[in-house]
């Protein structure tokens, strides 16, 4: 099916909701979990998926591929996976007498690590340079990946025998940690018929291309944030790092991380600016797996959400911006 490309006229929201409608035809009844992967992949960072398996994550990732009619690739990581087979390798050319460097997997537009725990920390280091800097390099030679390059990794909350937990700084490279669920019992029915006779992800439509989405990655970064809501999202992750119940909190990295996602929370939404109810929605999602709880209180059933939880409820929310009154609600 041919691409569908967006006028440059064409409001944001209209483009979004065409993406989503795209997508909720093979991921039903998730609308929430479908908007979190849009605004992490409009964010230009990266995305954790913890949930048990069976739950839609695969065809989340090729739902939204396929959507937007970018390239996509998965790698199933296992504890024998090595660097090389994730970022690619330097091979010698008989005929031609030379090395020759083959491309790995990473060297696509949106790439599914499925199960990523499951592989050695050596392997799963291997993406920490694709992810940050958008580059690989091997045996000292650097090759730039697709200018939109969008991780969605996977794990499986419930099994830790044979898995290797992510490290913190592999952590912290994702902008945002979700999970999607179980359906709810009238969804679920609809799955069931939807599947009887072939899968919809064959069928999804591709309603926008690689330059759209560059060009809307773009215009989040011209969504407006009002000096009064980037102290506020400061002095949430300052919280963070005094919070009793933790041994550290987010960095820096994090306020980034929660100011270039509000901005694309309100663009999806259409809004021309940062409200403080958007970062007060999308805050647990891109704060929690960065924050590290103490051993004994997460004995005691604490857990980071509901840390992050107390702090949006205590940090003070700003009712006056710095720059006037606020201003009338503007479609982009």
């Amino acid at each position: 099916m041919t691409t569908d490309h967006a006028n440059p006229a064409t409001p944001a929201a209209e483009l979004v909701a065409r993406v989503k409608r795209s997508m909720e035809s093979v991921i039903v009844g998730k609308p929430d979990v479908i908007e979190l992967t849009l605004i992490a992949m409009l964010s230009e960072g990266h995305l954790l998926i913890e949930d048990v398996p069976g739950t839609g994550k695969t065809m989340l990732a090729r739902a939204l591929a396929g959507s937007l009619a970018l390239h996509f690739k998965r790698i199933q990581f296992t504890p024998d996976l090595l660097p090389s087979d994730v970022t690619g390798l330097t091979v010698y050319h008989q005929k031609t007498e030379e090395f020759v460097f083959r491309p790995g997997p990473v060297f696509t537009n949106i790439l599914l690590a499925d199960e990523i725990n499951r592989a050695t920390p050596r392997t799963q280091s291997s993406l920490l340079e694709c992810m940050a800097e958008t580059q690989v390099t091997v045996d000292g030679n650097t090759y730039a990946l697709p200018g939109t390059f969008f991780v969605i990794a996977t794990q499986n909350p419930i099994e830790s025998q044979g898995t290797f937990p992510l490290p913190e700084a592999q952590l912290d490279r994702f902008l945002m940690k979700i999970s999607v669920g179980y359906p709810a019992r009238a969804e679920e029915v609809s799955i069931l018929f939807a599947q009887q006779h072939e899968h919809p992800i064959n069928h999804v439509v591709r309603v926008l291309g690689e330059a759209d989405v560059s060009a809307m990655r773009t215009a989040v970064k011209d969504v407006h944030v009002d000096p009064a809501i980037g102290e506020y999202v400061v002095d949430i992750v300052a919280a963070t790092r005094q919070h009793p119940s933790l041994i550290a909190g987010a960095s820096p990295r994090g306020s980034l991380a929660l100011m270039r996602a509000s901005q694309a929370a309100a663009y999806v939404r259409g809004e021309s600016y940062v409200r403080p109810h958007v970062v007060k929605r999308i805050a647990p999602f891109v704060l929690s797996h960065r924050l590290m709880l103490h051993p004994q209180v997460r004995i005691s059933g604490m857990t980071a959400e509901r840390v992050v939880t107390e702090i949006l409820n205590r940090v003070p929310v700003p009712t006056q911006l710095r720059e006037g009154n606020w201003p009338e609600p503007r479609r982009v």
